[in-house]
């Protein structure tokens, strides 16, 4: 298989767990280079999980993860250098209310690098430029719009020019004018840089018009995948709950219940 033909991300027949009990299982997905791939599903089924697999920070209970062909590594050394070629939005930015926004964006490149300042800081402008907010770059994370923050936190996210995008929700909390405007940003940065992104959410109507692959999380599995199209058309019962917010079905919205013997 060719380099251009191994995909960013392959599971295969992947189990997650968390406290001895599984959260995911039986999970195959493909997600080829350069796309974006939206992974959906309500609150709680487990997308965060997946991102935290992606990430290293959890280990597959069986079955395989490869990111550009390659095997999640387990040594701290080999993880670190792996996370390197990740860019992760946080859903809650996690800017460093200490530093400015230059500061903010600078820090992965002070982290990872010896980069000489003047090219530090040229480097750092340009991402700044590339979300548009090179004109705050010595602002404070107070000053900022929860829209002007999460712009910050992707340009510090791309820093050291991440083949692989991870977005953690990363609409929650905008109104419709910052969410129309980060989605919009998603898109043309993994077109102009050719990343290749995996957008974790449940913002539906708002995700799908920039997403090549979509993907639905329910009751532990993958329920769907495909185009935004074939998930818009689809009659399963269990995605058309999701996609039309219907409170009564087949995913349950309260907590399965348990002995008391196994809350024990």
């Amino acid at each position: 298989m060719t380099d251009a033909a191994v995909p960013a991300v392959r599971l295969q027949a992947a189990r997650l767990d968390r406290g001895g009990r599984t959260i995911l299982s039986g999970l195959d997905l493909v997600v080829p280079k350069g796309s974006i791939t939206a992974v959906l599903g309500p609150s709680g089924s487990g997308k965060s999980t997946l991102l935290a697999a992606l990430t290293g920070e959890l280990a597959l209970a069986s079955g395989t993860l490869d990111v550009f062909g390659n095997p999640i590594p387990r040594s701290a050394r080999a993880l670190l250098a792996m996370r390197k070629g990740l860019g992760v939005l946080l859903q809650g930015n996690g800017l460093l209310t200490d530093l400015t926004v230059a500061e903010n964006v600078a820090l992965p490149l002070r982290t990872h690098t010896r980069l000489p300042e003047p090219v530090l800081q040229a480097l750092v402008r340009m991402k700044l430029h590339a979300v548009g907010l090179r004109a705050a770059a010595d602002a404070w994370p107070r000053e900022l719009s929860g829209g002007m923050a999460r712009r910050v936190a992707l340009a510090r996210a791309l820093a050291l020019d991440p083949p692989l995008m991870l977005y953690d929700e990363p609409l929650t909390g905008l109104d419709p004018i910052a969410s129309g405007v980060i989605t919009a940003l998603i898109q043309r940065l993994n077109r102009s840089l050719g990343l290749t992104s995996i957008i974790v959410s449940h913002h539906v109507r708002e995700t799908l018009p920039i997403c090549d692959q979509a993907v639905v999380i329910a009751n532990g599995r993958i329920v769907f995948a495909g185009t935004p199209a074939e998930l818009q058309s689809t009659a399963d019962p269990l995605v058309r709950q999701f996609l039309d917010g219907q409170p009564d079905g087949p995913i349950p919205f309260d907590a399965p219940k348990r002995s008391y013997s196994e809350a024990a």
